[in-house]
């Protein structure tokens, strides 16, 4: 669910510091925003950003004698958590030999925190072929963790329609296996953007970029997320890719109404980075993705339909025929604090060149996958009247996915998480979510549930 205006009006503390990022960004007039914002439809419950465009159709301007902000901008947050997984915090289950271990089960099943790392990929031995996700080597021992630090950096030259964007994340991890402390540092994102057309939403950006695929990569920060960990497809539509894209909005002022397009050209797919690099092109083919959207700002409601297309090779092997297409169909509405959203994800890869490469190491065949399914989530935030209290919101969501290699079994897994969300002087939030993991078909039952926490500190 992205975090909304509209629905956490509480957050004033948080919004004003960000509105004056935002602000930041816009290369035109103050006059000129005003004009656009008078004939666009309100209260778009969008959140602030760092793709989000110059001319937004919430209408944001300055209030009235506010001062000019700086043109570099600096945000961030820390995320600190509490994670217990069942068994031993990964998917496999005892005395099960199948090999490659990983193509059996679902290893991205036990996640603790909004990256979607879990609590353990250790196959006891067993051979895996690199479908892993990240992990903080807890195993099922319960553990305080530091999911995150992250910090971003934003400047917008006066009078010039060009801005820039940076995230760093600094990734304290426990090595397990006698490695002992690790601590990468990783660019979550690193663009530049420009708008062509002063008073038009057309914006043309180059780097290291959010995808365009579907919704849930808007979710991708601990601070817009509602919840804590990422859904079952989240692995194939949230990572970022390294290239060029383009976004259009078209206002329909008359309708209530507005209509998108983004489109890019990346060295490789939204696969999270585990499964596939995104710096650097394997087959020398760029892959194509696009996103159609349709919004409805009433009001009192909003109501935003989309579907995705991605297609070019898969970016795991050298082999530039093998190729990977994937389409979806994303929906939200928001209503009264109630939101509702949800995503239909259909994966289609191609057996590769064998020498599988993905930031996890080398492996020796890129397997024919397939995947399909969907995620659904219900929230309702409830505003509170409270210098400390803002909000308070439950959430649950629902998700299902189907999924196999070429010559393995399919396996049918779903999920139920159900956590609370309380948001604290509009700079601190709190988390806590339980996720109900069950395999339904083709892998065999193991203890793999998980109960996180999470205490997101943002500046």
């Amino acid at each position: 669910m992205r975090r909304s205006r509209s629905r956490y009006p509480r957050l004033t503390m948080l919004l004003a510091a960000l509105a004056g990022a935002r602000a930041a960004m816009s290369g035109q007039a103050r006059a000129d925003v005003a004009d656009v914002a008078a004939t666009t439809p309100p209260a778009d419950p969008e959140p602030i950003h760092p793709e989000t465009p110059d001319v937004e159709p919430e209408g944001f301007v300055l209030p009235a004698g506010t001062t000019a902000v700086p043109p570099l901008t600096l945000m961030g947050y820390v995320d600190f958590g509490f994670a217990d997984a069942g068994g031993n915090g990964t998917s496999y289950p005892p005395g099960d030999n199948r090999v490659p271990a990983d193509y059996g089960v679902d290893t991205f099943a036990p996640a603790v925190n909004s990256r979607g790392d879990v609590a353990s990929i250790d196959s006891g031995g067993r051979p895996t072929n690199g479908f892993l996700p990240r992990s903080v080597n807890i195993a099922g021992r319960p553990s305080f963790l530091l999911n995150v630090v992250n910090q971003e950096l934003r400047y917008q030259a006066p009078h010039v329609p060009v801005m820039a964007f940076v995230r760093l994340q600094i990734l304290p991890r426990w090595g397990g296996d006698g490695v002992g402390n690790v601590t990468p540092l990783y660019v979550d994102q690193a663009f530049g953007r420009v708008t062509l057309i002063e008073g038009r939403e057309l914006f043309i950006s180059g780097g290291k970029f959010d995808s365009v695929f579907g919704i849930e990569y808007l979710d991708n920060s601990s601070v817009y997320r509602t919840g804590i960990t990422p859904s079952l497809f989240a692995r194939y539509t949230t990572g970022t890719a390294l290239g060029a894209k383009a976004f259009y909005r078209q206002q329909i002022a008359p309708l209530w109404s507005a209509l998108s397009l983004n489109v890019a050209a990346t060295n490789g797919s939204n696969f999270v980075e585990a499964l596939q690099p995104p710096d650097a092109s394997l087959t020398g083919v760029p892959l194509a993705s696009a996103r159609f959207g349709y919004e409805l700002n009433l009001p009192r409601v909003q109501i935003k339909l989309g579907a995705s297309a991605l297609r070019g090779p898969r970016n795991d092997q050298f082999d530039r025929v093998a190729l990977l297409e994937m389409f979806g169909f994303d929906a939200r509405l928001y209503v009264a604090g109630l939101s509702l959203s949800g995503e239909y994800v259909h994966v289609d890869e191609e057996e590769g060149a064998g020498g599988k490469q993905t930031g996890a190491g080398g492996y020796p065949i890129a397997s024919e996958f397939y995947a399909m399914g969907f995620w659904g989530q219900a929230a309702y935030a409830l505003t509170l009247a409270n210098a400390v209290l803002r909000a308070i919101t439950p959430y649950v969501r629902y998700e299902r996915r189907e999924a196999w290699f070429e010559g393995f079994r399919p396996i049918t897994v779903a999920r139920v998480t159900a956590g609370l969300r309380v948001e604290l002087w509009g700079a601190l939030i709190l988390k806590g979510e339980f996720l109900f993991n069950q395999e339904v078909e083709g892998a065999p039952e193991v203890d793999n549930n998980v109960l996180t926490t999470s205490v997101v500190y943002t500046w």
